[in-house]
Formats: structure tokens, sequence, C-alpha cells
């Protein structure tokens, strides 16, 4: 499953899926689950995390200013704050998609 096109539409991030599903994503949850490293922690070989811990956001870091497709895979949203990390899998991000 592919986007096939997504937008910012008020305080919602909207992907309309291959399949025609469409998933409507508060910008503060994706912001907030955001799957980077520094936000959400990274296992050593051991098995020990590092990172993750709690985040400062500001209100800035809740508005997206664009969103940059990742090859044929994944896409990276690019907040206001200057966080650009964060790489969402359309698997993942159809997962975080409460209504599937």
């Amino acid at each position: 499953m592919r986007p096939r096109s997504y937008q910012v539409v008020g305080d919602l991030f909207v992907v309309v899926w291959d399949d025609g599903h469409e998933s409507y994503y508060p910008l503060e949850a994706l912001r907030r689950a955001c799957p980077c490293a520094v936000c959400s922690g990274e296992p050593d070989l051991f098995g020990r995390m590092y990172g993750g811990g709690p985040q400062k956001y500001r209100p800035e870091s809740f508005i997206l200013d664009s969103v940059d497709p990742i090859g044929n895979y994944a896409l990276q949203p690019n907040w206001r704050d200057g966080h650009t990390w964060g790489i969402w899998t359309y698997e993942r991000l159809r997962a975080f998609d409460p209504e599937g």
C-alpha cells in the first residue's frame, strides 16, 4: 500500500491510500509518535535503549511545514521547530491510523 496523495488540512495530516482508504492524523499525535531515535529511542546490540527521553515541545512543534517522500517506502515530515527526522514507513503510518 502506498499513499496516492497527502496534505495538511487544518490540524490534520490527511493521506489517501492507493486502496481508497483515507487516514486523518492529528498533527500533534503524529509528532508525539515520531519514530526517530531521538524521540522514540534506539536499542544498542545488547538491547539497552538510548534516547527517547521526554521531549520539549513548543507550539511550532505541531506545525507541519512539508513532507518529503523517501524512496518508494516512506514519508518524512518536516516540522516548523526544525525537527526533520522521523521517517514514517508506509506500513507504520497506515498502522498508526486507528481506523486502519
